[in-house]
């Protein structure tokens, strides 16, 4: 069976070091934003970075390869296209949510994301079981 997995959580949690774990093709949506190998985020370009994210989710799917997507997903109408995807191509679909476990003093995201961004999208986190 293919397989898809959704990784959730807040920056920080280690969703990007997990996926680089589990499986080759893994892709986020902050890649769209690394420029010669420099982080450069553009909020105006976020709808761009998720459209290209996903594209290059379904890409891979056609190859019939394994695929993690991690991404906050804080809503889950965010993850609705994802799974749209899955069957479509006949994917499993795993969501998995990645926590902090390490402590908030220890917390660091690559990515620089202020602790109040943080605070807010722990707010609107949501987890459907």
């Amino acid at each position: 069976m293919k397989e898809l997995i959704l990784l959730r959580g807040l920056p920080g949690s280690g969703k990007s070091t997990f996926a680089k774990l589990v499986c080759n093709q893994h892709v986020e949506a902050d890649m769209f934003f690394m420029q010669d190998g420099e982080y450069k985020f553009d909020a105006s370009k976020l709808r761009q970075a998720h459209t290209w994210c996903q594209e290059k989710t379904e890409t891979w799917m056609k190859m019939c390869y394994n695929v993690v997507v991690s991404n906050t997903f804080t809503q889950e109408w965010e993850m609705e296209v994802y799974y749209k995807l899955a069957e479509q191509y006949g994917y499993r679909v795993h969501s998995i949510i990645m926590e902090n476990r390490h402590g908030e003093s220890e917390n660091t995201n690559i990515h620089s994301v202020p602790k109040e961004k943080i605070d807010n999208m722990r707010e609107r986190f949501q987890i459907k079981l």
